[in-house]
């Protein structure tokens, strides 16, 4: 064989293995779930704006070795399901209050009503905070699941209702709640409301029907919900501060070599960053819509803020106390809120 021919053959023996290294290369990729609540839509969804985009963050800073595959409307199984398959299996997910609860039921000592001013004051408190600490840590010895990021979902909680101007606690008196679970009941009973749950999906119809007179929500699952068609009087008592928590398998996490998982967890904290703040930008633009829609915003005096929080707080303290959470959990909180726990 000529000289010519072997180097021929020679390259092209190399490119062969050299697309084969590629092939294997592209097949190295590893996918992972995503799932979480709620529509694919970047403008009802401050969610999948998140997820969206810690999908595209992920890929470019780990060189396409990590791939999300996102399943959004709860395409894998509602809260719990998800939570289960996150603990068993290599996945990531997007879990609420009622994901987290049932193996963590100290998540509800940072939903304290009216225990952050501003959005300023809640991230400090996620960020920085020891009560969040230590529930990082409680959370991975109980589950295994790793905490990875809370995120915000439109806000902080307004009540609204088709009755009256709620501006003060006596406002609430004779007036009936659709509450998300008892904790908010009791908080609707602390001003003289009656509170009964209802899931998310017959919340419209209950309230168009007067199964219930109101309801509490940020602006984003106001308008999400087409709630304005149905509730005339929007009150912004920045009640609870609105969010949802990104949680993976630890084992799995655990696996990837230093650098994936840098690249990961730095992927998730400027996804996080610019969730924020498309989401905090968001806030006065869908409380102007919903006042075009006809709905009359009220927004209450110091005096009054500090009186729901009077009477709001330590009703909920006291249903806390009927989950069996430890007073130190709430000790912390409060704490790291910078907040005087009022008496019960």
């Amino acid at each position: 064989m000529s000289f010519s021919r072997r180097f021929s053959s020679a390259v092209r023996t190399v490119c062969l293995l050299g697309a084969i290294s590629l092939v294997g290369t592209a097949q190295a990729a590893t996918t992972v779930n995503l799932s979480y609540n709620g529509a694919p839509d970047p403008e009802k969804n401050a969610v999948h704006v998140f997820a969206t985009n810690l999908k595209e963050l992920v890929a470019e800073k780990t060189g396409g070795e990590l791939e999300l595959r996102l399943y959004p409307n709860s395409q894998l199984g509602e809260e719990q399901a998800r939570m289960e398959q996150t603990m068993s299996s290599p996945n990531l997910n997007i879990a609420s209050f009622a994901g987290i609860s049932p193996v963590m039921p100290e998540i509800y000592v940072s939903a304290i009503p009216f225990l952050f001013e501003d959005f300023e004051a809640a991230r400090t408190f996620f960020d920085e905070g020891d009560y969040w600490q230590a529930f990082d840590e409680t959370l991975r010895e109980r589950t295994g699941i790793e905490m990875l990021a809370v995120v915000e979902e439109g806000g902080f909680l307004a009540f609204t209702n088709d009755e009256k101007p709620i501006r003060a606690p006596e406002d609430f008196k004779g007036l009936r709640f659709r509450a998300m679970d008892p904790s908010q009941v009791a908080l609707y009973e602390a001003f003289g409301a009656s509170g009964t749950p209802i899931p998310w999906t017959e919340v419209y119809m209950a309230l168009r029907t007067g199964v219930a007179d109101g309801q509490m929500n940020p602006p984003m699952y106001i308008i999400m919900g087409s709630l304005y068609e149905v509730q005339k009087y929007l009150t912004l008592a920045n009640i609870q501060y609105s969010d949802q928590f990104l949680v993976g398998n630890g084992a799995m996490i655990d696996g990837w070599d230093e650098q994936t998982r840098q690249a990961f967890l730095e992927a998730v904290d400027e996804a996080n960053a610019m969730a924020r703040e498309h989401n905090e930008a968001k806030v006065d633009k869908r409380i102007a819509y919903l006042e075009e829609q006809g709905m009359q915003v009220i927004e209450p005096s110091e005096e009054n803020l500090n009186a729901f929080r009077e009477q709001g707080q330590p009703a909920y303290l006291e249903w806390l106390k009927t989950q069996d959470i430890e007073q130190r959990w709430v000790d912390m909180a409060f704490e790291d809120a910078g907040m005087t726990q009022l008496a019960q």
